[in-house]
């Protein structure tokens, strides 16, 4: 519990001491405090080479707020939802649905024949 309350301090005095854009983003997130570091995760690689940019100004406005930090560590952890495409169902078109067709009537009972029967049938 205790260290669920530094990281949301933390999280506050980081928001008080970046630019908004970034600070109100939830693509950064202030991860933690070790030996005067302040780490901080961005989900992609643009907004971390901004923060990294930033971090000398940064760290001057923490250190103003009374925050022991003397550095930051900027980390690049993409999150991403995991979402299912819905397929598109794809048609033959009646050229290749013959063309199925009729290699499949050259060869002789294999269940690449039956494939090829089902891919033809297919509407």
């Amino acid at each position: 519990m205790e260290k669920a309350q530094i990281l949301s301090a933390l999280q506050s005095h980081f928001i008080a001491a970046a630019e908004p854009h970034l600070a109100l983003s939830a693509q950064v997130q202030v991860l933690g405090l070790q030996s005067g570091t302040l780490s901080i995760a961005a989900s992609n690689g643009a907004i971390a080479a901004k923060l990294r940019q930033l971090a000398p100004e940064m760290v001057a406005k923490l250190q103003n707020r009374g925050c022991e930090v003397s550095g930051i560590r900027v980390k690049v952890q993409v999150s991403y939802d995991h979402w299912q495409r819905t397929p598109v169902p794809r048609k033959l078109s009646n050229t290749a649905q013959k063309a199925l067709k009729g290699l499949s009537l050259n060869l002789e009972n294999s269940p690449l024949k039956s494939a090829l029967e089902r891919m033809a049938r297919s509407d």
